[in-house]
Parts: structure tokens; sequence; C-alpha cells
């Protein structure tokens, strides 16, 4: 812990990558709860030195805190973010419970992104076939679908945690063949998708940052009145 860089300012330490699905939504969680960090965009075929050894998994969003605290996970970025300011309850949804919630996140995160992965990537798996992929993570889809036709949001009349976590999955999915995306017959979902894409909340999470490189100065994130 004592090798860990932090800052003299008290201010923590953001590692991120802009086009990360995980990373986006941690920073739609700090960008709305205000939460100012000292980012450092990165490459993630060229990690810096400094986010390795705060966390050797290599993957974002990590968060170094002023006592050499880190945070490695994404879910955790924004339950730590919103815990210290939840401006819009998103950890109080409209309908069920922060567990409910967490219970299809981890429906996302689990099957969903596996399916996800080898939809998109599919040349890093061989012998799985990406269009099985497909058509099993379109059931998820089909299920978010039918819960958004009963509500603008996944828990409610309003945006909760579970809205901001699944989302940029689904934009991801979604962006791999757009055409046939568009082409399906799930309209509660592509309106849900296509309201947080123009949301000023993802346009501002989503500005193209330099790549940090050692000593250069950190851009503060989120700019004021970003959220």
């Amino acid at each position: 812990m004592t090798d860990v860089e932090t800052r003299s300012d008290g201010l923590p330490i953001l590692y991120s990558f802009r086009r990360c699905p995980y990373a986006m939504r941690a920073r739609m969680a700090l960008s709305k709860s205000q939460t100012v960090c000292a980012l450092r965009e990165v490459l993630l075929r060229d990690k810096p030195a400094e986010m390795m050894v705060a966390s050797s998994k290599g993957t974002v969003p990590v968060i170094v805190l002023s006592d050499g605290t880190i945070i490695d996970e994404s879910i955790d970025v924004m339950l730590w973010s919103l815990g210290k300011s939840d401006p819009d309850g998103w950890l109080q949804p409209q309908r069920g419970t922060l567990d409910d919630m967490m219970a299809l996140i981890s429906e996302a995160d689990g099957p969903f992104k596996t399916h996800l992965d080898r939809y998109k990537y599919g040349t890093r798996y061989p012998g799985e076939q990406a269009l099985d992929h497909r058509a099993a993570g379109l059931v998820f889809l089909q299920q978010l679908d039918t819960i958004l036709a009963a509500s603008s949001y996944l828990f409610g009349d309003r945006p909760a945690l579970a809205d901001i976590a699944i989302f940029p999955f689904v934009r991801q999915f979604a962006n791999t063949d757009r055409d046939w995306f568009d082409a399906l017959s799930l309209p509660a979902l592509q309106a849900w998708l296509a309201g947080w894409l123009g949301s000023d909340l993802f346009k501002g999470i989503m500005q193209k940052w330099p790549v940090w490189q050692t000593g250069d100065t950190e851009p503060l994130f989120p700019q004021k009145d970003a959220a």
C-alpha cells in the first residue's frame, strides 16, 4: 500500500479508459454525484506503471483514495460515489430494492456479458459460434424490453443504479451490428437506449481526454455541473 501513488491535495485519482463500458458506468455515477477526481486517461494496451501498482488486475476503472485505499470494481466505484452523494436517489429505486437492482446487474455482468463478449469478439473464442451467443444475449434484452414496456426505467419511472450499470453493455451489444439491432422488435428497450445515448450525462462523460503519462497535469473529472 505504501507504494501506491496518492495526491497531497486529497483528491482521488481515477484511472479510466473512455470506451470501456465498466469505466463509462463508473464515470456516470461519479458525474451524477459530483465526486471530483484527478483523471488519468489510459490506453489498455499500454497501462501506466502507477495503475498496475494500484491494481494488478490491469482493468479500469481504478480509484485511488488519498489514504491509499483502492477501489477497482466499477460497481464498487458507483456505490462509493453515490454513497457520498445521491441527488437523484439512484440507490433508492421507485420500485423494488437495491438488492433487486444488484440481482439484475449481476445477470447483466455475468451471463449477458459472457454472451456479449463471444458475440462481439468472436475471433477471440475459437470454437464458439458468435450468432449463437447473439441469440442468447437477445433473450436478456427481451427481458429488459418487457420491463421497460411497463415503466420508463428498469425500476420505475425515474432512473436508478441498474439503468446506469446496464446501459453501457446494451450500447455495446447494439453497436456490434446496429442495423440488426435497430430492426429488432424491442421498442421500449430501443427508446430507453436512445434516451441514455442522447442524455447530457452520457455526452458529458464521453468527452475526449488526452492519454495521461507520468508527470502530466491531470484534468479534473467531472467538470463542474457536468451532471
